[in-house]
């Protein structure tokens, strides 16, 4: 009788895997161990089993950011820019009917969403909603998408476009809307586009006059280029400019062994040698772009190899700012001082909204030093008796003056006479230096720069589609937008700017600061700029910008530039030991190499005519390289010289042989061109107008 009592009823187990308590591990590593999801808002959780476990209710903490991923993300957000979907969450096991069902928000289809087109913020695939009948898939570790604290407010992220982003891709809000945000656009990048002439007319050893016309036909060039770019590129809100990806090359070509000994006008045939240089390699970044060679480049370009290319570019003119800054350090620093203040001090200052401090800490910086130093010129600080500032250094015989002729040149604001020189109205027009004069071992340079410069627009492309459009591009789109650039540049060769034309790094800086993304608005912007290249004396009073002032304003945006390009880490796993020591070595050796090519062959007491800071780039006259073939040495001694190109050497080596994860890589995620046609906001952010993209339809490599 004994075995029919009835047996003592077990504890029912409750739900697995169990809560748990306490731990000393942190909450991202026990996430990715387990599979399980943290809901930091205190929604529910589900379990590996398909059933939902509401944990005990515990004190409110900080949420602690993912070690591996690099940074805490303001929402799942795809590598291509979608929301990632959430899984459908199952209803409650029968356990008092106390659990809820979470269900999680889609993005509108109107907005580009679709089923399956989203991928995890370091590039896995996306989690897929469950059918009714299935087991949900316990998702592998580089499948995994954390979720974390809701958007803040804060200016310096680079946040959801849908939340944060005043005008996005298409908004047309009205013509005094958008020409107020075009021109404040315009005036946040005024000096990425002014600042490169600058710097190579003088060292081309062109006159005051010269600089003025070529600030002229660079923003002449600038604004058609732009139009070019928005209607018939990738059409993504990004002006196009002379880039800092071009300076160094330009400045290598400049101070050429063989231009050393020329007599009378140095600038224009030096210039005639830039643009022979800067239309061959744009002809075949053209040919890259349009003969979708570029689709297939892309597989090779990803974060970890953006990264370090644009940030050696940043870093690699050190020779260059501060030294030159030193020549009047009571103007320079004050006007480095004043944009460190104005963009992060003083950056959360608004008026009327506007971050003003923030968006126009450039002009306000140049402005208020300009100032001061005019009023230090006017008030006879850099008077010296018996001295003038209009006499040659080489003819100064006094001691007295011979010691103040630096501060007379660099301090004095009166010195240049571009502006009193320079005619109210100009029309640039091509070949105004002259034929252009082609060389193939200068061609060469150009063409390698031209890889580096597409690499940096890839970049761009990808981060500014996050921002304003509904989706980043397809590889077609990108190809086009590439094959474009070259067309764009070979029309800054013909026109004469000294560099090529490409997409301006900064875009995506400022796209993100004045929350601009209106293709409208960068359009009436490029039309003004258009009307201001014809106004004479613009060109003028910009190339009257004492050089202290341009170096130090160089300073902060070379700052910013190396910046911006490691900023891509950000969509790969930044902790990743992988990832840190591809990026260190890559920067390391586009620091160490090109010094060693500059140094080899110079003795220390060697007196040279180039000024101190343009040393670097007379590497070709003293490389390693020394075979007889005199143009195979100029072309790899120049090469190996450009801290970018080492960079992206290593980088991109690197990252396709050693072994990693989409997620831990984080591999760009394109559009499919399928999928785009399908979905109607897709196709109006990228298609072109007039209906130019049906005649094309057969070329699928460069469009939707």
């Amino acid at each position: 009788m004994s075995n029919s009592a009835p047996k003592p009823s077990r504890p029912r187990p409750g739900p697995w895997p169990p809560v748990p308590e306490a731990s000393p591990m942190p909450p991202s590593s026990w996430a990715k161990k387990t599979g399980f999801r943290p809901k930091f808002s205190g929604e529910t959780n589900a379990s590996d089993s398909g059933q939902i476990a509401l944990p005990p209710p515990r004190p409110p903490r900080e949420p602690e950011p993912d070690l591996e991923a690099g940074r805490v993300r303001s929402q799942p957000k795809a590598a291509n820019g979608e929301t990632a979907p959430a899984p459908v969450a199952k209803p409650a096991a029968p356990s008092g009917g106390k659990d809820q069902t979470v269900v999680v928000k889609r993005r509108k289809e109107s907005d580009g969403g679709s089923k399956n087109a989203g991928h995890g913020p370091n590039g896995q695939a996306a989690a897929v909603p469950a059918e009714p009948n299935s087991q949900p898939r316990r998702a592998a570790r580089s499948e995994e998408v954390v979720d974390v604290l809701p958007n803040s407010n804060d200016d310096d992220g680079y946040v959801g476009r849908n939340l944060h982003m005043k005008y996005e891709l298409r908004d047309t809000p009205g013509l005094v809307p958008i020409g107020l945000y075009g021109f404040q656009h315009y005036l946040s990048i005024l000096g990425s586009i002014i600042l490169i002439p600058l710097v190579i007319v003088p060292a081309m050893g062109g006159t005051y006059e010269d600089t003025a016309n070529v600030v002229s036909t660079v923003l002449f060039v600038s604004g058609v280029t732009t139009l070019l770019q928005t209607s018939f590129g990738s059409r993504l809100p990004l002006i196009q400019g002379p880039s800092f990806v071009y300076l160094a090359p330009a400045l290598a070509i400049i101070n050429s062994p063989e231009f050393q000994g020329l007599n009378g006008n140095n600038f224009k045939h030096i210039m005639k040698e830039l643009q022979g240089a800067v239309i061959i390699g744009s002809a075949f970044q053209a040919i890259l772009g349009y003969t979708g060679l570029m689709s297939l480049f892309l597989r090779l370009i990803n974060p970890v190899v953006v990264s370090p290319t644009i940030a050696a570019v940043g870093l690699s003119f050190y020779s260059y700012g501060f030294p030159l800054v030193g020549t009047c350090l009571e103007i320079g620093a004050v006007q480095i001082l004043l944009v460190i203040a104005f963009s992060l001090y003083l950056r959360k200052i608004s008026v009327f909204g506007h971050r003003v401090f923030l968006i126009y800490a450039v002009p306000l910086g140049l402005a208020i030093t300009w100032a001061t130093a005019f009023l230090l010129t006017e008030a006879g600080v850099y008077n010296y008796k018996g001295c003038d500032t209009n006499v040659p250094a080489s003819n100064i015989i006094s001691d007295h003056c011979r010691k103040h002729v630096s501060r007379m040149k660099h301090c004095r604001v009166d010195t240049s006479h571009a502006l009193n020189s320079s005619p109210w109205f100009r029309f640039p027009y091509p070949l105004q230096w002259g034929t252009p004069v082609f060389h193939w071992k200068m061609a060469i340079v150009m063409c390698v720069v031209s890889i580096i410069s597409s690499v940096d627009s890839v970049g761009s492309y990808h981060a500014s589609s996050l921002l304003v459009a509904s989706r980043p591009p397809t590889p077609g789109v990108v190809s086009r937008g590439i094959g474009l650039e070259g067309l764009s540049s070979i029309l800054a060769g013909l026109w004469g700017t000294g560099t090529g034309s490409t997409s301006l790094t900064e875009n995506v800086h400022t796209i993100a600061v004045t929350k601009m993304g209106s293709r409208r608005a960068v359009e009436l912007g490029a039309c003004l700029l258009i009307v201001l290249s014809l106004v004479g004396k613009v060109g003028g009073f910009l190339a009257s910008i004492p050089q202290v002032m341009v170096a130090a304003l160089l300073c902060f945006m070379w700052a910013m530039l190396a910046a911006l390009g490691l900023s891509n880490l950000r969509y790969s796993e930044a902790g990743s030991s992988r990832n840190i020591i591809i990026v260190g070595l890559s920067l390391f050796f586009s620091l160490s190499i090109p010094a060693y090519f500059q140094q080899y062959g110079i003795s220390p007491n060697s007196n040279s005519s180039v000024p101190s800071y343009f040393q670097p780039y007379i590497v070709a006259s003293h490389g390693p390289f020394r075979s007889k073939y005199g143009g195979m040495n100029y072309v790899l001694n120049t090469l190996f010289s450009l801290h970018m190109v080492i960079a992206f050497l290593v980088a991109v080596i690197l990252d396709n042989t050693v072994p990693g994860s989409h997620q831990e890589r984080g591999v760009y995620v394109w559009s499919e061109r399928e999928v785009a046609k399908r979905e109607p906001a897709v196709a109006k952010d990228y298609e072109l107008p007039f209906r130019i993209g049906r005649v094309f339809r057969w070329v699928k490599w460069v469009g939707l």
